[in-house]
């Protein structure tokens, strides 16, 4: 699938970004035409964007919020 055209794509921090809770981990998520989601690190948007199906982010989402990731931290 090719990548999104980002040219004119409104993008949100994260409330979690910068300040005491953030630490400096910044993230932008934009809703994109096609009905995906982008996610990109603020501090650095040169360096690429993540493409996610509005389920791929719902799972995700779902991940997060049930520990899955936790190890990693």
């Amino acid at each position: 699938m090719p990548g999104p055209d980002l040219f004119n794509t409104r993008w949100r921090k994260s409330s979690f970004s910068g300040g005491a809770n953030g630490g400096g981990q910044c993230v932008e998520v934009a809703a994109l035409e096609d009905g995906r989601i982008a996610v990109r690190n603020s501090k650095a948007p040169e360096a690429g964007v993540v493409v996610f199906s509005r389920a791929e982010m719902d799972a995700w989402v779902r991940g997060v919020k049930a520990g899955e990731f936790d190890d990693m931290c």
